[in-house]
C-alpha cells in the first residue's frame, strides 16, 4: 500500500467520524422505571432532555422511592445513549479502537 492510498483513507476516515459525531450529537434514548412509571429521554451529548411521571408514582410518604425510580430510569438512558454513539463510532473506524473518541 503507498503512501497516498493511506492518506486518502486516513481523510476518508476522518470525513466519517465527523459525519458520526455530528449523527450521535442528535440521538435520543428513551429509559424507562417503575414498569412506565418514570421515563427519562438522554441526548447523544450526554445531557438529560426530559424526565417524565406519573402522578400515580408521585407518594409524598415515599419520597425516596421515587428519586430511585428517576435515578434509574436517568441513568438506564445515558447508558443507552452512550452504546448507541459507541456503536456508531465503531462503524465509522470499522472497528478500531481509538481512544479518546467517546
Amino acid at each position: 500500500m503507498d503512501m497516498n492510498q493511506m492518506m486518502q483513507q486516513a481523510q476518508q476516515m476522518q470525513l466519517e467520524l465527523a459525519r458520526a459525531q455530528e449523527e450521535i450529537k442528535g440521538m435520543t434514548y428513551t429509559a424507562t422505571s417503575g414498569g412506565g412509571m418514570v421515563s427519562a429521554t438522554a441526548l447523544g451529548d450526554g445531557s438529560v432532555q426530559s424526565i417524565e411521571i406519573d402522578p400515580e408514582v408521585v407518594d409524598p410518604d415515599d419520597v425516596e422511592m421515587l428519586q430511585d425510580l428517576v435515578l434509574a430510569a436517568v441513568n438506564e438512558a445515558l447508558r443507552g445513549v452512550a452504546q448507541q454513539g459507541e456503536a456508531r463510532l465503531a462503524s465509522a473506524t470499522g472497528g478500531l479502537s481509538i481512544p479518546g473518541l467517546f
